[in-house]
């Protein structure tokens, strides 16, 4: 049952959230999208500090322990933003609204196309290891990360999307369909996770946590940098408005998951 679950929320996460990108890069949702980089803010905040962390800190493990592992996952996303902007050269893109993406890659279409749908899947994988982590722990926690983590793959999805159109190799349907192969391995990264956590079950709480780190570095490094800008007051507060909108939905659906016990 638990194996279905993540199946089901990672295909969702993983490909709806490139459907909506390609609603919001080419359809009638076009003028959505600073709202959605605020909505995926809160969310993963609330997500990390409101689910994961407390369910991980509810475990025997001594907290020092965990903390540890929050600061280590910190400092090795960190990581791996620099080595990522290395392998690329230091050459930014940014798609033609002028939204800056999680990832930087190279003008040469070719490569340029390639090494999106490569980092792109490798993603994927690992946001698959993370839903089916929150899965382990409880199906509630589980559906409310692959929420977070759909929405917060929505922006990443623009810029994978804005790359392979603008470097001339995808037509846009092409490009939806090359995307959204990447974002299935969201499902490889699932079962993986189901696999692994079966063996490792005690060291559920540290997945848990090194989740919430995933979802923290994220939200403070790639999205909210993104928002802090010079904006007009009405703009401002619809940014403060779809943050909290992300915040309280993730919080609603938290109250309802402890409403209803926890289904270890």
């Amino acid at each position: 049952m638990i194996l279905i679950g993540i199946l089901m929320a990672t295909l969702v996460a993983g490909i709806g959230s490139v459907w909506l990108a390609a609603a919001l890069s080419f359809g009638a949702l076009v003028r959505y999208t600073q709202h959605m980089l605020s909505l995926a803010a809160g969310a993963l905040m609330a997500t990390a500090l409101l689910q994961l962390l407390p369910e991980a800190l509810e475990s025997a493990i001594e907290p020092h322990s965990l903390f540890r592992v929050l600061l280590g996952g910190l400092v090795f996303f960190f990581l791996l933003d620099k080595a990522e902007l290395w392998h690329h050269g230091h050459e930014h893109h940014h798609d033609h609204q002028g939204h800056h993406h999680e990832h930087h890659h190279h003008d040469a279409p070719a490569v340029g196309s390639w090494s999106v749908l490569v980092g792109d899947s490798v993603h994927c994988f690992g946001d698959g290891i993370l839903i089916a982590s929150a899965f382990m722990a409880d199906m509630r926690l589980g559906a409310i990360a692959a929420l977070a983590v759909l929405v917060h793959e929505v922006p990443h999805h623009m810029g994978d999307l804005a790359v392979l159109r603008s470097s001339g190799t995808a037509s846009r349907r092409m490009a939806v369909v090359k995307v959204s192969l990447a974002g299935s391995v969201t499902a490889l990264g699932g079962v993986l996770g189901y696999w692994l956590l079966e063996r490792l079950h005690d060291y559920l709480p540290y997945f848990l946590v090194l989740a919430a780190s995933s979802f923290v570095y994220v939200a403070l490094a790639d999205l909210i940098p993104q928002l802090q800008k010079r904006l007009t007051l009405r703009e401002t507060t619809a940014q403060v408005f779809w943050l909290a909108v992300g915040v309280a939905m993730v919080a609603t659906l938290g109250g309802l998951a402890h409403g209803h016990g926890h289904a270890h």
